[in-house]
């Protein structure tokens, strides 16, 4: 994605009907934070064409359930980096946030699920506030998309369909394993997620064990059952007690 030619392609693949002459890239990944107290964010991929429209593209493996309200926060943050104390807000760039995802988030199985804010009352009345949400989706059968975005899709759900784009992609794929920086990278994420994993599974366990106390489930049977459900020794079942 830090390849220009390819991030447009992919761009051209999601949104055909618009004019993409050149991308710019603020920033390799853009960090943005209000102050102290707010929470930050860092875009996976931020970069604007030449009309100044500005396209957050992320990738999102799990299925957190808060997809909706992430978009929403991204886009608040973004608008603040787009206009300046006192400027106007007809100053404000259309902007395109778009998730890539192997799941379906909204249960429709749809490739595609494009979002723009409407009237309730009237459905061909629209804001005109130049913000648009995209969520691509992996796990489809339907042919609701063109074949050469369904390509992309295909490949990154881990087929290997016959694509032009999808083997320049593929060989940046391979460059970037090669790549000793990208490797370092990707095993502090692995690792990381690796430990949020270990953390969710500890809150998880802990969560169990109170609620089967609540129900008069005496400690031994608790231990037990928690060696039978995750393969544990009895003394590392015990330490949850």
């Amino acid at each position: 994605m830090q390849q220009p030619d390819l991030c447009m392609e992919l761009l051209h693949r999601i949104l055909p009907d618009l004019e993409i002459d050149h991308i710019e890239y603020p920033e390799a990944q853009k960090g943005i934070s209000i102050d102290t107290d707010a929470k930050s964010v860092r875009l996976d991929v931020y970069v604007k064409d030449g009309k100044g429209t500005v396209y957050d593209i992320e990738m999102q493996v799990a299925d957190t359930k808060e997809l909706p309200k992430r978009a929403r926060y991204y886009q608040s943050l973004i608008d603040l980096q787009l206009i300046d104390k006192g400027q106007a807000y007809k100053k404000l760039k259309p902007s395109y946030i778009i998730f890539i995802c192997p799941f379906d988030a909204f249960g429709k199985g749809r490739h595609i699920y494009t979002f723009e804010n409407t009237c309730r009352e009237d459905r061909s009345i629209l804001l005109g506030d130049g913000t648009t949400k995209i969520f691509l989706n992996t796990d489809s059968d339907l042919d609701d998309v063109s074949k050469e975005l369904r390509a992309f899709l295909d490949y990154v759900a881990g087929k290997k369909p016959e694509d032009d784009f999808v083997k320049k992609l593929e060989k940046a794929v391979k460059e970037a394993k090669r790549n000793r920086e990208w490797r370092h990278e990707y095993m502090t994420l692995l690792m990381r997620d690796q430990e949020n994993m270990e953390k969710g599974m500890e809150k998880g366990i802990l969560a169990m064990v109170s609620v089967l106390r609540d129900l008069g489930i005496p400690d031994k049977t608790i231990v037990q059952k928690i060696q039978e459900k995750f393969q544990f020794s009895k003394e590392d079942a015990e330490r949850y007690i």
